[in-house]
């Protein structure tokens, strides 16, 4: 996305804080989990991932929505890189999917990544998660190419 989603953007989405670590990790362990299939605690890796999602954190490439204290959508910029910035792990609590959570929080994130990290806004989406591809169309993320990931 080159510009502002044109839905009604979430305004109670915000920037992470270290404080919300303790929500936001094991909603991060579990997103990776789910989605590639493997826990990034597994073999020893938790402290290593903790710090990570720290820092994503701490250089303000993390992203929260609360609602009655506990956290309903969290995502990250993982990388940026020649003006374009990459949202990953983008997550809804389970009990809160089909609820119209995800497209205005995603609204509220390209807005902060476009205000405050890259002119440009990309992210990628496995072709089997109708629903995620279903939210980043309403949002205005128009697909540009299709490549496959090899994990061995």
């Amino acid at each position: 996305m080159h510009g502002p989603s044109l839905i009604s953007l979430d305004d109670e989405v915000r920037y992470s804080k270290l404080g919300d670590l303790d929500d936001l990790v094991p909603a991060c362990v579990a997103m990776f989990t789910e989605e590639v299939g493997v826990s990034p605690n597994s073999g020893g890796g938790a402290s290593a991932y903790r710090n990570r999602v720290s820092e994503l954190v701490s250089a303000r490439r993390s992203f929260v929505r609360y609602l009655n204290n506990e956290l309903v959508f969290k995502a990250e910029v993982g990388t940026v890189g020649a003006e374009v910035a990459q949202v990953q792990g983008v997550w809804v609590k389970p009990e809160c999917r089909g609820q119209g959570i995800s497209a205005p929080a995603m609204a509220a994130v390209v807005k902060y990544v476009l205000a405050d990290i890259a002119p440009v806004v990309s992210l990628y989406v496995n072709n089997f998660n109708a629903p995620a591809l279903a939210t980043y169309k309403k949002v205005g993320f128009e697909q540009v190419d299709t490549f496959a990931t090899v994990l061995f």
